[in-house]
């Protein structure tokens, strides 16, 4: 068997890619000559937040903001529901931002366009943040909106086909839930999870753990854990036999390629259904950039969901 990264990366990419080279240095000389504040001070951390731009509301039926219960806990959630036609599925989406940055609303333009073109109900958790809520306040939020939607998705949409997914941070929350939900014998419930660049090592025990290690989102998030291994925050370390198909999505420039691969890697070992897709000369964070090397890997995250979703 040869097995090569190249044999990860579609050929039709190629196209893409002197694009992605121009923009990566544009974008890093314009980053480059502003400061960024420091989260680590009080208020360096307000400024990091408010530096998040609020994104303009995208045209379609307004998102629906309640509160999803289940298990003795509640937490707010943001509904997208597609502009027509029945939903023929509900897709979990959980926001980047490190643990200690984002919210549900500023994914709006991107689950508007999630809901309209797969025909299907997004529902993004606004889970609490870091340092204010360290572990396991976001695990335990995003857990509660999964059993939220395994007990009332067909009531309250139409449909119990589920699938989940996220970035990032996203992508790490989204396999702890999962993983949790297994524990509970009903992650069978979830038809896939599309899994973009997740930090699955927070231990800095692996090669990508250790870039990490020092990172104040790993001190705001985990200041207080002294076993960082255990599979609700590094899941790279857990039993992931019984989990649903996994699409993983990363760029070849990510510092976390290598923990994606070991995390599909270890999928696979385990029995699961992998596919691993690797776009070239993209960074960490690359599908919310304006490159046709993104616009090409939401794409293919559509195409993937959508062969999800489809009725059995």
């Amino acid at each position: 068997m040869q097995l090569g990264l190249e044999s990860l990366v579609d050929a039709a990419l190629a196209a893409y890619v002197e694009e992605c080279r121009e923009f990566n240095v544009a974008s890093g000389a314009s980053s480059s000559s502003h400061s960024q504040p420091d989260p680590s001070s009080p208020g360096g951390l307000q400024q990091a937040r408010a530096n998040l731009a609020v994104r303009a509301t995208p045209p379609g039926p307004p998102a629906v903001e309640r509160f999803a219960e289940a298990a003795g806990r509640q937490v707010p959630v943001r509904i997208l529901a597609p502009e027509s036609g029945a939903a023929r599925g509900v897709y979990l989406d959980i926001h980047g931002g490190g643990f200690y940055l984002g919210w549900a609303a500023r994914g709006d333009a991107r689950n508007r366009r999630l809901a309209d073109a797969l025909g299907v109900i997004v529902v993004s958790v606004d889970y609490r943040l870091a340092p204010e809520h360290p572990w396991p306040a976001a695990p335990d939020d995003c857990e509660t909106a999964a059993l939220w939607l395994l007990e009332h998705a067909e009531t309250c949409f139409g449909t119990a086909r589920l699938a989940i997914g996220g970035a990032s941070a996203g992508a790490t929350l989204a396999m702890t839930t999962l993983l949790r939900l297994r524990e509970r014998g009903v992650a069978h419930a979830f038809a896939g999870a599309a899994l973009q660049f997740g930090s699955y090592d927070l231990s800095g025990q692996t090669p990508a753990g250790r870039l990490l290690a020092d990172q104040f989102f790993i001190r705001a998030y985990l200041g207080h854990v002294a076993d960082r291994t255990h599979p609700d925050i590094s899941p790279v370390y857990g039993d992931l036999r019984g989990l649903p198909p996994a699409l993983l999505v990363v760029g070849s420039l990510d510092m976390l390629l290598e923990d994606n691969l070991v995390m599909a890697a270890r999928l696979s070992a385990a029995g699961g259904e992998v596919d691993v897709r690797v776009y070239p000369e993209c960074p960490h964070g690359f599908t919310s950039f304006p490159t046709a090397m993104a616009g090409a890997a939401l794409k293919d995250i559509e195409s993937w969901l959508a062969d999800r979703f489809l009725d059995t």
